[in-house]
């Protein structure tokens, strides 16, 4: 696991105003700057939240610009806070299971899956646990909608991840490609 990326925050959109550079984890991007509107992510991959300490709706952000973001990723607000997603090389695996606590219905991913209820014939998925690899959860099928960063470790109760009770029916591997 190597943990590389750079990606400058900017006050205004379209990269004006003063600007913040971050290549680790930041909990409260407004302890840096007064907003934060636009990003330039350099090299690398992060997770960004439009809440602090890494709450609220988030979203993966790879190379590339980014002038403004109702548009490009959809956040009403600025982003609050960032985590940078470490560079996995080797075999992804992961065990769903339809309940919380581990319970009911399991299965064992190591790719990719567009629809957990189609390929799995599980009502939910309630619970998971990340054996190996950092993995991307959406709401919807076809990896549509809202999205949830998984780090390996257990989720014993995924409807405490949303306040919404978001039920989640897709998940993508973080690759390096």
């Amino acid at each position: 696991m190597t943990m590389n990326g750079k990606i400058i925050f900017y006050e205004e959109r379209n990269f004006q105003g003063r600007s913040y550079e971050c290549s680790s984890d930041c909990s409260e991007i407004a302890s840096h700057l007064s907003q934060c509107s636009s990003c330039r992510v350099e090299s690398g991959k992060f997770m960004v939240y439009d809440q602090p300490n890494y709450m609220g709706q988030q979203y993966l952000l790879t190379r590339g610009e980014y002038p403004e973001y109702q548009n490009t990723i959809g956040f009403n607000d600025c982003i609050q806070s960032c985590r940078v997603v470490p560079v996995h090389k080797g075999p992804f695996k992961m065990r769903i299971y339809e309940k919380a606590n581990f319970e009911g219905q399991m299965h064992e991913l190591t790719d990719d899956c567009d629809s957990i209820q189609d390929h799995y014939q599980m009502s939910d998925m309630q619970s998971c646990t990340v054996i190996e690899g950092y993995w991307l959860m959406f709401e919807q099928p076809n990896y549509e909608g809202k999205m949830f960063y998984l780090k390996p470790g257990k989720y014993r109760n995924l409807s405490e991840m949303s306040s919404d009770d978001m039920k989640f029916n897709s998940i993508r591997r973080i690759t390096d490609s």
